[in-house]
């Protein structure tokens, strides 16, 4: 049973480094996850993989099965979950191209379902909500194979399937130094079940703050061509993992999640 997830787009599934070894495709309480998952090995390290969006991209992200995604790479056997993302910049250091490990997000998402506990009240602590472990382990990584990264950062997650205006992407500015529509409530459905949850940002654009237009076929392009920079860079990171405690289990048995 694969001990590692990776979420991620259409692209992040290469035949070539990803040596197949399974599928599922599984039930749960939510629904079906938003695609087949995938059961293989990269690197020598067995994961799982999900397509996000599903494999024809049908899930934009404010509909995602984000409960039911999490639930079935947990079901799976999986304790540790990769996303894989693309993101705009709102600071000028923060180039298209650039790889950010983010360490905090804010929530402006609206409408999505956020939590498993609709029952009673389960408060999950969430000071730190990405695994700091895993977070370490991509950055050493990166170092050693030069890529332009940086270890930590505050990721604003939009609701979406829109991009922003000039007055919202400036205003975020204030609190944030990427943004995206996807970490939210992903993020925090990996700690209500005592996943660890570490995000691999490619900077694709720089929002529409410097007075750019930003459209998918500018964030296709990018994320293209930073591909292999990424896959490469999972080859060379999820061996560096391992198992240590990190606190992210021990948050949800103390709010009393089972």
């Amino acid at each position: 049973m694969p001990k590692i997830a990776i979420i991620g787009g259409t692209g992040m599934y290469d035949p070539d480094s990803f040596e197949t070894i399974g599928t599922a495709f599984p039930d749960t309480p939510y629904g079906k996850p938003s695609d087949e998952i995938t059961i293989g090995r990269i690197g020598g390290v067995e994961v799982a993989f999900l397509f996000r969006h599903g494999k024809r991209h049908q899930h934009p992200p404010h509909s995602v099965p984000y409960r039911a995604n999490m639930l079935a790479l947990k079901g799976l056997g999986c304790e540790q979950v990769v996303s894989v993302c693309a993101v705009g910049s709102l600071k000028e250091e923060l180039a298209p191209g650039d790889l950010v490990i983010p360490d905090q997000f804010i929530d402006f998402t609206k409408g999505r379902e956020y939590t498993y506990f609709d029952d009673r009240a389960v408060h999950v602590s969430m000071p730190d909500p990405f695994c700091p472990r895993m977070g370490a382990a991509f950055s050493e990584a990166a170092g050693r194979m030069g890529i332009r990264s940086h270890c930590g950062g505050t990721y604003a997650c939009i609701e979406g399937p829109r991009f922003s205006t000039r007055a919202e992407s400036r205003m975020y500015r204030s609190f944030a130094d990427i943004i995206g529509m996807t970490v939210v409530p992903e993020c925090q459905l990996a700690r209500e079940l005592g996943m660890c949850y570490c995000s691999l940002a490619t900077v694709t654009d720089y929002d529409v703050w410097r007075e750019e237009d930003v459209n998918m076929d500018m964030i296709v392009k990018t994320m293209a061509e930073c591909l292999d920079k990424v896959l490469r860079l999972l080859e060379a990171g999820l061996p560096l993992i391992g198992d240590g405690e990190c606190g992210c289990a021990a948050a949800a048995r103390d709010a009393g999640a089972p």
